[in-house]
């Protein structure tokens, strides 16, 4: 079976645990964690004071919303993304309100977000969707004008760059993902990177229970034991065992998955965007590590292209369930005509650095089989 996306991990991730594990002997959140998030700093070109690890890429984004809003603020968020962006606003206290996207981008069309602006609105979170951060300077000055704290959901964006910077490097909060199969893992973990100093300060206390100062123990070997707290907290810190994994990734990504990975999508590129029936997202791989490889099939035939590359043993996902269409988030209402159009179209097809351009290339021939059987 051609995997969807898979974990690239080898010798060189299980010395770095085991180096954690025998020679350090402290398995959570100490010294790793600080070396791990230098060197996220240095990688995005911002200050370590700037970069917060979490356990998850969920847990970045509720500590972020957190951090930023009041409990019963709205936050302005697209449907089309997966369920953990609108799970974590409502464990931060805060409203998901579901936008329609932009068809050619697949992120947040700021006229439909207009409409929804309401007393309560705080905040908007863009969801950079399949890698791509969409039009963000424009999302930026809509957050100007309508008085918002932006929020990005850039779990599928880490590496990538917006013009020359890296993202999150100008971001006012970017959350990042590290899970299994994103650009690079810790395991489990994620980021939260802030050009604002007190949400960095309230995410790293939260992290940590709500213990204020606690960071600045843990990373000196020591623990807080006379300590106040005054916000709420979690169990949200990153590992030792999973920094270490994380700074090996690190490394890996400019010199092996990044180029790997753009070289698959632009292969998909070169054989699908002369096929009819078939249309790609706008996006610039120049600028992106694409983390999934979306595909939009026509004329109802999304289901039947799946069940064919099912039946030759290719993987394929769908990203995502629209979370307005869930019955925590509106079940149908409001109705938002362009994400359920796209939805019923959008097909994920196998992306990871694992894969060959045979690989793609066989993807492709399945695909174009399965529409009347025409050539790629």
């Amino acid at each position: 079976m051609m995997r969807l996306s898979r974990s690239i991990v080898g010798p060189d991730e299980a010395a770095a645990a085991s180096r954690v594990i025998v020679e350090d002997g402290y398995l959570g959140m100490g010294a790793e964690v600080q070396r791990f998030e230098s060197e996220l700093a240095a990688f995005l070109g911002v200050s370590p004071d700037r970069v917060v690890s979490v356990n998850s890429g969920t847990a970045a984004v509720q500590l972020a919303v957190q951090a930023a809003v009041d409990p019963g603020s709205e936050v302005l968020v697209q449907s089309l993304t997966f369920v953990a962006t609108f799970q974590a606003i409502v464990a931060a206290g805060a409203v998901p309100v579901a936008c329609d996207i932009d068809p050619s981008s697949v992120t947040i069309d700021l006229e439909d977000a207009a409409r929804r602006v309401t007393a309560r609105t705080r905040a908007i979170m863009p969801v950079h969707y399949a890698s791509y951060p969409g039009p963000i300077d424009e999302m930026y000055a809509f957050a100007h004008a309508h008085g918002l704290r932006v929020i990005e959901d850039a779990a599928h964006a880490f590496g990538g760059t917006h013009r020359g910077r890296r993202i999150g490097a100008d971001s006012e909060i970017a959350c990042f993902s590290f899970d299994g199969i994103k650009n690079i893992t810790t395991g489990e973990g994620g980021a939260v990177v802030s050009s604002d100093p007190a949400v960095c300060d309230r995410v790293r206390d939260a992290r940590l229970l709500g213990v204020e100062k606690d960071t600045e123990k843990r990373y000196s070997g020591e623990r807080s034991w006379e300590f106040d707290v005054s916000r709420p907290g979690f169990r949200a810190h990153m590992s030792n065992i999973f920094a270490a994994i994380g700074r090996v990734q690190l490394r890996r990504l400019p010199v092996e998955f990044g180029p790997k990975r753009a070289a698959l999508a632009a292969r998909y590129r070169e054989r699908l965007s002369q096929v009819a029936g078939v249309r790609l997202l706008t996006t610039d791989l120049t600028t992106v590590i694409p983390h999934i490889q979306p595909v939009l099939i026509g004329g109802g035939r999304r289901d039947a292209v799946r069940s064919a590359l099912e039946g030759a043993a290719i993987q394929t996902g769908i990203h995502y369930k629209p979370n307005h269409l869930l019955t925590m988030f509106g079940g149908g209402q409001p109705r938002l005509p362009v994400t359920e159009r796209v939805y019923e179209e959008l097909l994920s097809v196998p992306l990871h650095p694992a894969l060959t351009l045979e690989d793609v290339d066989r993807v492709c021939a399945v695909l174009c089989t399965a529409l009347q059987g025409c050539e790629v």
